[in-house]
């Protein structure tokens, strides 16, 4: 039987919107924290968000607030989904509203710039709250909002944090799965966009499949270095949050991270493509935070490196191309990495 919250999202644009619009239409109780008057009127007058989500008609369960502390105050679930660049900023305003014993969950792809930290540790820093969780998955908000079947999965340290995830989110096309491992779902939803990017400049120089399989497969070996440095399970990158976000983000033109890739590709320059675009890839800051701590610690990621150099270093993609295939040949994995981690599970 379907148990019913009071739930808050924190962050009115395309991702939030969309989340907002899900929970209510399993009714839930929404709160949806904006700060655009123009977002906040048209949903309050007419059940819309056009300036991110079209005309799309939104769950009449959605009040839309610009309180923060009506949220923090009122809502026993709070899901966060404000882009990498403002999420301390809010989550510091959040922590002042909040309880221990509430429920915090990142709905964040991104890294924070100067700390490389992800959400889920800002969320820690900036409030009292300790059942946090992490919402990934191969989730494009515009098949969501259709009622496409669609899956995501809810990681954390605390079951009831993954109950209760199970609780708001699961519906007739969208299901939710559960895990324990914070860091591996977290930085699968992560590192994906900058092998979206990869994967949108090999499809705009107009290469073929075998191209794609091999940006797939070699990002994922990626993500699976960065993951055993800090604790995550390598199984967990086979999963929804790894290979699943990959597939979708990696070929759809809805994937925001896969159209800097193409148009880069195409030419355009950089400043150009994110102002066209007029909302956040994260994976154009990730490659950068991800460039500065394999650096620090000594982690080869030759294709998020060649993203970087790309994006940061205006290096030519036919340079950047060149390089990956003339790399010394090695093994295509390493067992005595993999037997390792095993055994510490």
């Amino acid at each position: 039987m379907q148990s019913y919250h009071s739930v808050g999202v924190v962050g009115g644009g395309s991702w939030g919107t969309t989340l907002a619009h899900l929970l209510g239409k399993n009714g839930n109780r929404v709160l949806l924290w904006l700060r655009d008057e123009e977002s906040y009127q048209d949903i309050k007058n007419n059940h819309r968000n056009r300036k991110h989500t079209y005309e799309i008609a939104l769950s009449e369960k959605i009040c839309p607030t610009m309180d923060l502390e009506e949220v923090g105050k009122s809502c026993e679930i709070i899901v966060i989904a404000i882009p990498s660049s403002n999420f301390r900023q809010v989550t510091y305003l959040l922590g002042n509203h909040v309880k221990a014993d509430q429920i915090v969950i990142s709905a964040c792809k991104g890294l924070e710039p100067q700390t490389h930290y992800s959400m889920t540790e800002i969320i820690r820093e900036e409030t009292c709250v300790k059942k946090i969780g992490v919402l990934s998955g191969p989730n494009l908000f515009q098949e969501i909002l259709k009622g496409s079947p669609s899956a995501g999965v809810i990681a954390s340290e605390y079951q009831e944090v993954i109950k209760k995830a199970e609780e708001i989110f699961s519906s007739s096309f969208y299901k939710i799965y559960g895990s324990n491992d914070l860091v591996g779902v977290e930085l699968g939803g992560v590192m994906k966009n900058v092998v979206a990017i990869a994967s949108g400049i090999a499809d705009g120089l107009g290469f073929g499949n075998n191209t794609k399989a091999l940006v797939l497969t070699r990002g994922i070996s990626e993500m699976v270095k960065v993951g055993l440095k800090l604790g995550a399970s390598p199984w967990t990158f086979n999963g929804l949050s790894g290979l699943g976000d990959m597939l979708v983000t990696c070929s759809s033109p809805l994937s925001r991270n896969y159209r800097v890739g193409y148009y880069l590709a195409q030419g355009q320059k950089l400043p150009q493509i994110l102002e066209e675009m007029k909302a956040v890839a994260e994976g154009v800051n990730t490659a950068k935070v991800l460039h500065e701590y394999c650096r620090a610690n000594q982690i080869d990621l030759p294709i998020m490196e060649g993203v970087y150099q790309i994006l940061y270093e205006n290096k030519p993609i036919s340079h950047v191309l060149s390089e990956l295939m003339n790399r010394l040949a090695h093994l295509e994995m390493d067992t005595n990495l993999l037997q390792t981690a095993s055994s510490m599970e």
